[in-house]
């Protein structure tokens, strides 16, 4: 069993908001598109619920990990980079003109979630990237 500090609920934390905006995008693509100055054209929302499905899936993956009987570090390491990779995305995303600079405060809370998510991977392998 995993040591239950803070580290291990602000990973927690981070998941369930990961779960529950997946949910939300999916569920109301067009709404989130409007709050990031998203272009909500059919395609676009389509899409944007895709993202959001993926998101609740590895949101849930990670809550399942972190509540299993043993650490899954190859978990945590994809899940991280799924984060680094969705701040970087966001982020070129505003830059490209697809969102609004609001869009940034998502981008850098994937940067946060990323690094927090390898924060704690590292506590368990000692190593951020081993695999």
């Amino acid at each position: 069993m995993t040591q239950r500090d803070w580290l291990f609920w602000l990973v927690t934390v981070i998941a369930i908001g990961t779960v529950t905006a997946g949910l939300g995008q999916l569920a109301l693509p067009r709404v989130v598109l409007f709050l990031v100055d998203g272009s909500p054209t059919l395609d676009a929302a389509y899409f944007f619920a895709i993202i959001g499905m993926f998101m609740a899936l590895f949101g849930g993956m990670m809550l399942h990990t972190l509540f299993s009987s043993a650490p899954h570090p190859t978990i945590l390491l994809w899940a991280s980079l799924q984060k680094l990779g969705a701040s970087l995305a966001v982020g070129l995303g505003v830059l490209g003109g697809h969102f609004g600079p609001l869009a940034y405060a998502v981008a850098g809370f994937d940067l946060f979630s990323g690094i927090v998510m390898l924060m704690y991977r590292t506590r368990l392998t000692a190593s951020p990237l081993a695999i």
